[in-house]
C-alpha cells in the first residue's frame, strides 16, 4: 500500500511551466537536432529541457501513488540506467534469469516519459512486442514488486516518493556522460543529431539538450543521499567492483542471496554478456526503425572513454564548467579508473 494520503493526493497539482526555448526553433538548431521539428521546452522553475509532448504527462507523473513495494531508479541519461534497472529487478525478482531473458527490460523496469518519442515507430511493430511497451497508465496498474525508472528529477516525481519508496541513485562522471550521450544522439532516429561532438558538447553544458541540466539534477540528489529510503551510487564503483556494488545494492534492498546467486548476477551483468543481451541491448530499436544501423546503444561502457574523443581544447571547457559547478560541494567524480571490470 502507498504512503499517500488519499484526500493529499486529489489536491496534488505540478506548479511548473513548460516554455519553449526561442534558440531551439533556429534553423542551426533544427538543422543539428532535426527530430526536433518544434524545438525543445524548459520549466519554469528548474530549467527542465524536454520535448513539448513531455507537458501531456507531466501532471500525471506527478500525481502517481508510488508504493512501499517499489523500487525508483533515479539517473541523468547514459548514467549506467540500463544496467542498473536489470541488476535491480532481478535482485527484486528472486534472480529470475528465465524470465528476464524473455520479456525485455523496458517492459520489466519502465520508462515513465518515453512513449510519445516513440510513436512515429509504433507502427512498424506488431504483436507481442506491441503489448511490451509502457504507458503511465499500464505502470500504474503493473503489480508489485515495481521497479520504475524515470529520468526526471525529484521535483517533477511524486512528492512523496522518498518518503514511501525505495529509490536508488546512480551518478556518472559528466565527462563520460557526455560522450555516450553524443553516441546515444546519434544513434536514436527520434534525436536526429547530425552534428559533431564539440557543438554536442556545447548543447550539453548551455543546457540545451533533452534532461538538461546535469548538475541540478545531481546534485538535487546528492543532497538526499542520507535518507534512509535513498542509496546513492557512482556508475565509476561499479566498474571498479561490480561484486561489491551488487552486495550493497542489495543489502540496501534488504535482499539476501547465495554466494552462488551473486556469483552468477554478476557474471550476468559483466559488460561483454550485457551488450550481448537482446533482453537489454535494445538492439530491436533497428529491426523497427527506431536507430540507426551504425553504432550500438550499449556501446562502450569504460570509465575514462571521454580521453579518446575530446580535442585538449574541448578537454579545458569543460574542466572550466564542472569546476564551476562544484565550487562550495563536496561531491566529487571520477574520470579515469586504473582497474576497471
Amino acid at each position: 500500500m502507498s504512503r499517500f494520503d488519499d484526500e493529499k493526493f486529489k489536491q496534488l497539482q505540478l506548479k511548473v511551466k513548460f516554455n519553449v526555448i526561442p534558440k531551439t526553433r533556429l534553423k542551426k538548431f533544427g538543422k543539428l537536432f532535426d527530430g526536433y521539428p518544434t524545438g525543445l521546452v524548459k520549466s519554469e522553475p528548474g530549467g527542465f529541457v524536454m520535448p513539448p509532448t513531455y507537458g501531456e504527462n507531466a501532471e500525471k507523473i506527478y500525481r502517481m501513488k508510488p508504493r512501499t513495494e517499489d523500487v525508483w531508479l533515479l539517473t541523468f541519461p547514459k548514467c549506467g540506467t540500463t544496467w542498473t534497472s536489470e541488476l535491480l529487478w532481478l535482485l527484486e525478482n528472486d534472480c529470475n534469469f528465465e524470465t528476464a531473458a524473455k520479456i525485455p527490460l523496458h517492459s520489466r523496469a519502465p520508462f515513465l516519459e518515453y512513449i510519445r518519442s516513440l510513436m512515429p515507430y509504433l507502427s512498424a511493430m506488431s504483436g507481442p512486442m506491441k503489448n511490451y511497451l509502457m504507458t503511465v497508465d499500464k505502470v500504474e496498474k503493473l503489480p508489485s514488486p515495481r521497479v520504475i525508472r524515470p529520468h526526471l528529477p525529484f521535483y517533477l516525481l511524486p512528492p512523496e516518493l522518498l518518503d514511501t519508496s525505495k529509490v536508488v541513485y546512480v551518478a556518472r562522471n559528466p565527462k563520460d556522460v557526455i560522450v555516450s550521450y553524443y553516441f546515444h544522439h546519434k544513434l536514436i532516429k527520434v534525436h536526429g543529431y547530425t552534428g559533431t561532438l564539440d557543438e554536442f558538447a556545447e548543447f550539453f553544458i548551455n543546457d540545451e539538450v533533452v534532461y538538461a541540466p546535469f548538475f541540478p539534477h545531481i546534485m538535487d540528489a546528492w543532497s538526499k543521499r542520507h535518507h534512509p529510503n535513498m542509496h546513492f551510487m557512482f556508475y565509476e564503483d561499479m566498474k571498479k567492483d561490480l561484486r561489491g556494488e551488487i552486495e550493497k545494492v542489495a543489502t540496501f534492498l534488504g535482499k539476501s542471496y547465495s554466494d552462488e546467486q551473486l556469483g552468477k548476477l554478476t557474471e550476468h551483468l559483466k559488460f561483454e554478456n550485457f551488450q550481448k543481451n537482446e533482453s537489454v541491448n535494445n538492439e530491436s530499436g533497428k529491426k523497427f526503425g527506431a536507430m540507426n544501423e551504425d553504432g550500438r546503444f550499449i556501446r562502450n561502457g569504460k570509465t575514462g572513454d571521454w580521453k579518446n574523443h575530446f580535442s585538449p581544447e574541448l578537454n579545458s571547457r569543460i574542466d572550466e564548467w564542472i569546476e564551476k559547478n562544484l565550487a562550495g560541494t563536496d561531491l566529487k567524480f571520477v574520470t579515469e579508473l586504473e582497474h576497471q571490470d
